[in-house]
């Protein structure tokens, strides 16, 4: 049996290099193994620029993430249809446009669930996907 697809939000890849929060980083881990993992150019951009900005990892340590992140989840480009998505979401479900268009990455990728702490657990998206925290 195939593991269900979920785009993973940017907030749980952090974890994964932030020695803040252990217990946090041990449940994404047991996520990334549980689901068939897909992240967005978005996130993958937004990780970069958190890792270098916020957390001071050096370029050459956030690449040397960026390729463990690549060979645990498959990388989708934002396309125009996500965006044309992302702004009807905004408009419905009052998400930020940010977060419309990784709920639209998860629409556009088929994914039955979006991992994110930060939206609304539970919430359905379009009958398709499920917003999961999975803390």
């Amino acid at each position: 049996m195939n593991a269900a697809k979920a785009l993973v939000d940017t907030n749980l890849l952090v974890y994964l290099y932030s020695d803040t929060e252990p217990d946090k980083r041990k449940r994404v881990v047991e996520a990334l193994n549980q689901y068939d993992c897909i992240i967005s150019t978005q996130v993958l951009n937004e990780f970069c620029h958190v890792c270098i900005r916020k957390m001071k990892i050096t370029a050459l340590d956030v690449r040397k993430a960026v390729e463990e992140i690549t060979n645990v989840c498959h990388l989708v480009t934002v396309q125009e249809s996500d965006v044309f998505c992302a702004l009807r979401i905004y408009d419905r479900y009052g998400y930020s446009y940010f977060d419309s268009l990784m709920i639209a990455s998860a629409l556009g990728s088929d994914c039955r669930y979006l991992l994110s702490e930060d939206m609304a657990d539970g919430q359905i998206i379009d009958s398709l996907v499920t917003i999961t925290n999975i803390f």
